[in-house]
């Protein structure tokens, strides 16, 4: 038998030596990244990563080791095929993450993290999430009896387009749990479900989604990394940084000192089927993911001949789009109310709480706040804890807002429609430094 003593030595790295590989600079491009002080190459593995090449790659030159536990379930297993890309170690002298990262912090959270592990706060209720189901699956058949016994007349037509946006919007919240692989202990039968609920309660791509969204997650508001700020500078002026550096730049694709108020012609509606509903279709079929167009199709067919007999061709239309935009204006709001207000610049490689809580605001506690946002008012719990099952954020928030006191970080909580304010307040702030420095600087 061979001697484990005489298998070599791992290699030893310097953090300088790590933050070189980050893929950028000359080829040949390498891509480095450390987990729990050990140094893997994910050159060539990033195209095969399961969650994206673009999530795992925005941590290459960095420490990855709170962003790894947040992300993965079974961690033994994720770590069997992480032998391959071993090539090393930091060398002794070497902290176990970045200087720039808060030692301290790093530490209070990592023992946060095994106190709501050892509180059960990352085990579902199960019962929670099929009545949940089953809420949004009762709200789709009294849409269709509406129209069905009150006839297609305009108000049981409207009546039904609302219950038919409300599935809409909260399927997505629904969608959004196993995605996360919040709602089964195994990843594959989240994935699977995550399917279903996205590609036929929904009509949209469960691939295009954890491309996006993870990428969200790991680096949240960091220009060229988080995809949700991409509408910046095309469209917008996005956070106080960002938007000087424009203005000193004199680049200006759109009158941005306008932009908090074209926000509502360009914002809410952004899925209506026009350009978002084509594109996924483009998504899916460039990708080849035909499983995806599969779940996705049958949304459609099964709208379709529910649907036709009652209304025709134009009415089912008509239906469509009013959903669709009830939807979008739906999301949009939810979706942006905790995240534009806040701090929005290019990643400085903070810490994982620091990175989360700059990036992230809460709205407060309600029955109504909860299901109307699918508890997403809970957003910085849910970002620093992404696989946690949303019945339990309420739980955790104490530990956090502790957290936060002990090291002086603002845990920012708002009403609802004080969130929804902030959305205008801020694109109008940032649009006036935009100009101020288009024109003086």
């Amino acid at each position: 038998m061979e001697d484990p003593a005489a298998a070599p030595a791992l290699r030893r790295f310097t953090w300088e030596e790590i933050g070189e590989r980050n893929g950028r600079g000359q080829a040949p491009q390498e891509r480095w990244l450390v987990i729990e002080r050990k140094v893997y190459d994910i050159t060539r593995f990033c195209r095969r990563h399961p969650g994206g090449s673009r999530v795992i790659s925005h941590y290459a030159g960095q420490d990855a080791t709170d962003p790894f536990t947040a992300f993965h379930l079974d961690k033994a297993l994720v770590r069997k095929y992480m032998r391959p890309l071993l090539i090393g170690e930091l060398a002794p002298d070497q902290p176990s993450f970045e200087p720039s990262k808060n030692k301290q912090l790093v530490e209070d959270f990592r023992e946060l993290r095994a106190t709501v592990e050892k509180m059960g706060l990352l085990k579902p209720n199960h019962m929670f999430f099929i009545l949940y189901l089953c809420h949004i699956l009762a709200l789709d058949v009294a849409a269709w009896l509406t129209i069905w016994y009150f006839g297609a007349s305009t108000v049981p037509f409207l009546f039904s387009a609302v219950l038919l946006g409300t599935v809409q919007a909260q399927a997505g919240w629904l969608q959004h749990d196993f995605g996360h692989l919040s709602v089964f202990s195994k990843s594959r039968w989240n994935h699977w479900v995550h399917k279903f609920v996205i590609g036929h309660l929904k009509g949209a791509p469960a691939s295009w989604w954890n491309h996006l969204h993870f990428q969200h997650h790991a680096k949240p508001n960091c220009f060229r990394k988080d995809p949700d700020v991409n509408m910046h500078p095309l469209f917008f002026a996005l956070g106080k940084t960002l938007s000087v550096e424009l203005g000193v730049q004199k680049k200006k694709f759109m009158p941005y000192n306008h932009q908090h108020k074209y926000f509502f012609i360009i914002g809410p509606p952004a899925l209506v089927p026009l350009y978002f509903q084509w594109y996924i279709f483009y998504f899916v079929v460039q990708r080849k993911q035909w499983v995806d167009l599969a779940w996705m199709l049958t949304f459609y067919i099964r709208f379709f001949l529910t649907y036709f007999p009652l209304l025709g061709v134009k009415g089912i239309l008509g239906l469509h789009l009013l959903v669709r935009f009830i939807e979008s204006n739906w999301f949009v709001w939810i979706t942006q109310m905790n995240h534009i207000p806040m701090h929005i610049d290019y990643d400085k490689n903070v810490d994982w709480f620091s990175t989360q809580l700059q990036a992230t605001c809460n709205v407060h506690q309600s029955l109504f706040n909860d299901w109307f946002s699918g508890h997403l008012n809970f957003q910085i719990e849910h970002h620093l804890f992404p696989t946690m099952p949303r019945h339990n954020y309420w739980k955790v928030a104490p530990l956090v807002k502790s957290l936060c006191a002990k090291h002086g970080i603002e845990y920012k909580c708002k009403p609802l429609l004080t969130a929804f304010a902030d959305i205008v307040y801020s694109l109008k702030d940032s649009g006036e430094l935009w100009l101020d420095a288009y024109l003086h600087k």
